[in-house]
């Protein structure tokens, strides 16, 4: 399905504000302390929260939060439906994180999206938030992910996307379409780029732990060190 204008001259804004941001978030990489993102933490003292951390909405009724509202580690994901290293991540880190940390109550994770693929991109993140305004947001997630390629973007165009909705058990999909071109569909999608431009995001997946950033799908002890690291800071 094609997009509106105004979608359209959206992602083109949303490409120009890309390549001219990068600049807090690279500058915060370079002023934190140099373990910040490597796997093992560096010392288990209380440390100041970044200002970054301010992000976590910890809203209990969203439908693109795992885990706790009150837990004391929060990653934030900026996301898009066709980038092969959010698959990768989605496939190999996440489930490890849910059994680590979110069962326990340690960790939260925070969905958002980051459309930078085109208009397919744009469209799977829309048919997400209609995913989740039927309850089903990290089954229709997971279900795209599981099915993409190592390498290369899917092709994500509208008879497939509503094929997800199907498979993983959506069961109003007139609801799901009419929820897809909802204006405040696009408006929700909207403030979590504009958020991400704001503090930088120029790719995807970038993650945020407590304010704290890892940058790409690396491997699980990056993660699980700077859950750690956050986790010791909070307590």
């Amino acid at each position: 399905m094609s997009g509106t204008g105004a979608q359209k001259k959206w992602l083109t804004l949303t490409a120009v504000v890309l390549a001219a941001a990068a600049v807090f978030l690279l500058g915060y990489l370079l002023a934190a302390p140099s373990g910040a993102t490597r796997a093992a933490p560096q010392q288990a003292e209380k440390q100041q929260e970044s200002p970054l951390a301010k992000l976590a909405r910890r809203s209990p009724a969203d439908p693109l939060a795992l885990g706790r509202p009150d837990a004391p580690v929060v990653l934030l994901n900026y996301g898009d439906y066709r980038c092969p290293f959010c698959a990768k991540f989605s496939r190999d880190i996440e489930p490890e994180l849910i059994e680590r940390y979110v069962r326990d109550g340690v960790l939260r994770i925070e969905w958002r999206d980051f459309p930078i693929f085109g208009e397919e991109s744009l469209e799977a993140a829309k048919a997400g938030r209609a995913a989740a305004a039927q309850g089903k947001f990290w089954e229709y997630l997971g279900a795209i992910y599981r099915a993409a390629p190592e390498r290369g973007h899917p092709a994500l165009p509208h008879d497939k996307l509503v094929d997800y909705a199907e498979q993983v058990g959506i069961a109003d999909i007139p609801r799901f379409e009419t929820d897809m071109n909802d204006p405040a569909t696009m408006a929700a999608i909207q403030a979590d780029a504009t958020e991400g431009s704001r503090i930088g995001v120029s790719s995807t997946p970038t993650f945020l732990v407590n304010g704290d950033p890892i940058l790409g799908a690396q491997p699980l002890e990056q993660f699980a060190g700077a859950i750690e690291q956050a986790k010791a800071a909070a307590e």
